[in-house]
């Protein structure tokens, strides 16, 4: 299944993030993929918002991970894992952060450069690709469920494709 949008501007990315999100539950993976600057930390900060975090969203390109607080639908918390994986430079400096607490735990994985996963790379999660556009602040961003079902699958890819 997949879902493709253009948006215009980094709050219509965050915007679109927001709507994607509403389906999203504990033990999803988001993996994201697109050059330098084509929206990948908007997208997080969208789907972060989604779940009330509170605390400013960055890129954690030099730390690899940050943690964030936010409340699934039902109000109870949870954990929202931001990784950057653009300097990593081994899998093993994945395997020392824990990553299998992250990809298999009760919280939420969005992960930046996911493409260099490798077979550590979850086969059940979200493949996001962000690209730009053809006007300055215009993105093109592609969806698609990689593995199977994840229970209910998020309005945002059982709507119709649109370009």
């Amino acid at each position: 299944m997949i879902r493709q949008t253009v948006t215009h501007s980094e709050e219509d990315t965050r915007s679109f993030a927001r709507s994607f999100a509403a389906g999203l539950r504990r033990g999803d993976v988001v993996a994201l993929s697109g050059e330098l600057g084509a929206g990948k930390t908007q997208f997080v900060k969208g789907v972060c918002d989604a779940f009330g975090v509170r605390e400013h969203v960055t890129s954690p390109t030099f730390v690899i991970l940050n943690r964030y607080g936010g409340n699934a639908a039902d109000g109870s918390e949870i954990l929202l894992y931001h990784l950057d994986l653009y300097r990593v430079k081994s899998l093993e400096e994945i395997y020392d952060i824990g990553f299998e607490e992250f990809f298999y735990g009760t919280g939420i994985a969005l992960v930046e450069w996911a493409e260099l996963l490798g077979e550590l790379l979850p086969q059940r999660r979200y493949d996001v690709r962000l690209s730009l556009g053809e006007r300055e602040n215009e993105r093109k961003i592609e969806i698609q469920l990689a593995g199977g079902q994840h229970g209910s699958t998020p309005s945002v890819l059982s709507e119709k494709a649109r370009a």
